[in-house]
């Protein structure tokens, strides 16, 4: 691959790729899934060309297995949804073609070319600040490698011939770790602010380093993320958190401003006590180690994380004005909440959970009695632990509570009766009460 990775440019400033033969790189068939093929295969057939490209080419050359595959062909959106009947058209801004195979999905998009004057706004817009509302020109396989963000995911792998397409020298790049923008980096960012959270994922992910010119513009452009709809964010903050690098891609995000845009009022509570980070930190050591292990994760649990300091704060300055605690801990989730909405959306299918989460910080400490036993049988309980356990590490709460119901759950019931009784519970009242057994009467009788 080193003879043939170097591309060049036509005089027109049109690429020129390197093709890198079969032979000459480690791409295999057996590196792409079987759902990937048949698309590949297909549109092949159909007389469309037909490749592999981004990400899925530059984890096979990172000796990395690939996990998702995307297609780009010249066969129009509306062509590919005739071919395949399990396929669905999405997208204004993009449109693109889900093609499904049970729980896989294989993404076609069609080669995009450079927006000219002449097209009308339904296929092609702008906004002034140089934001792409729409674009949807169709173009050559050249043109579509120049509109690709990074010089690692320009790489094409064809089915007709199992060559890789190098377009931008995406290969010297992945030789040497490095992740660099196609383009003018602050026209890149402009046109698409998710890219600046992109580079983060990628270098964290990838363990590859920003090219300088790359860096540079983040610092001052990352306000641009305030333009992007909050549903757009909440899926990249999944994409940033919940793939195994989140401590990592967290540090990152703060060093180049980018977690505010995101998070603002957890930026401004780190800020204000150093255990905010520490509890974010943990949290995100706590998820990587769960995913590296294979274990479930859910977004709830990180969200409740992020935004617990913010929560606390609200809450801590509502009872100073008076407010009993737990309805101040239900007003400040709900102000915490509506303000992360301009940012992030937070779906209700976690947005309750979290909620839950922040409540049940308030019942743990409340133990006597049945009221031990009732917030064990809650369904948000070991979330709540779990978090209860990261606020001691990160110092916000001295440690003790956290290992009182360690130990509760591990005990057995003469070991739990003992727990209550040390908080000056009565352990006699755990569990519910018998109803009193009604004494039936004898029945009277009759006088002679």
């Amino acid at each position: 691959m080193k003879s043939l990775r170097e591309s060049t440019t036509h005089p027109d400033g049109e690429p020129t790729p390197r093709i890198i033969p079969r032979a000459e790189h480690p791409v295999s068939r057996q590196h792409i899934s079987d759902a990937a093929l048949k698309v590949l295969y297909r549109l092949d057939g159909a007389g469309f060309d037909a490749f592999l490209v981004g990400g899925c080419i530059r984890d096979a050359l990172l000796g990395l297995m690939p996990k998702d595959f995307d297609v780009a062909t010249n066969a129009t959106p509306e062509q590919v949804r005739e071919l395949f009947r399990n396929s669905r058209l999405i997208g204004r801004r993009f449109r693109i073609v889900h093609v499904r195979f049970g729980r896989e999905v294989i993404e076609v998009t069609t080669f995009r070319g450079k927006p000219q004057d002449e097209h009308a706004n339904h296929i092609a817009q702008q906004s002034d600040a140089g934001l792409l509302l729409r674009d949807n020109v169709w173009g050559s396989l050249e043109e579509d490698a120049l509109r690709r963000d990074f010089t690692v995911n320009a790489l094409y792998y064809s089915i007709a011939d199992f060559s890789i397409h190098d377009f931008a020298n995406g290969a010297r790049d992945i030789e040497t770790r490095t992740l660099r923008l196609i383009g003018d980096p602050e026209t890149r960012y402009r046109e698409d602010p998710v890219r600046m959270l992109r580079a983060v994922r990628f270098a964290s992910k990838l363990d590859f380093t920003l090219s300088p010119e790359t860096e540079a513009p983040i610092y001052e452009l990352a306000p641009l993320l305030l333009q992007i709809p909050p549903a757009r964010l909440f899926d990249e903050v999944l994409k940033l958190f919940m793939a195994g690098h989140g401590l990592m891609t967290f540090r990152m995000l703060s060093h180049y401003g980018l977690f505010g845009m995101l998070f603002p009022e957890a930026e401004e509570a780190m800020a204000d006590a150093a255990w905010a980070e520490q509890l974010i930190e943990a949290a995100l050591t706590n998820t990587d180690k769960r995913i590296a292990d294979s274990r479930p994760v859910t977004p709830a649990f990180l969200l409740a994380a992020f935004l617990w300091a913010p929560v606390a704060h609200r809450q801590a300055q509502l009872e100073s004005d008076g407010m009993p605690a737990i309805p101040a801990l239900q007003a400040a989730a709900q102000q915490v909440i509506s303000r992360q909405l301009h940012h992030t959306s937070i779906p209700k299918r976690f947005g309750m959970p979290m909620r839950d989460i922040w409540e049940l910080q308030a019942r743990l400490p409340q133990r006597q009695g049945k009221r031990a036993f009732q917030t064990r049988e809650h369904p948000r309980f070991r979330a709540a632990y779990d978090l209860l356990l990261l606020r001691e590490q990160a110092g916000e709460i001295p440690r003790g509570l956290g290992d009182w119901w360690t130990a509760f759950q591990d005990g057995d019931e003469h070991e739990q009766r003992r727990l209550i009784q040390k908080t000056g519970g009565d352990p006699a009242s755990q569990g519910p009460k018998k109803k009193p057994r009604k004494r039936r009467r004898k029945p009277r009788q009759a006088s002679e």
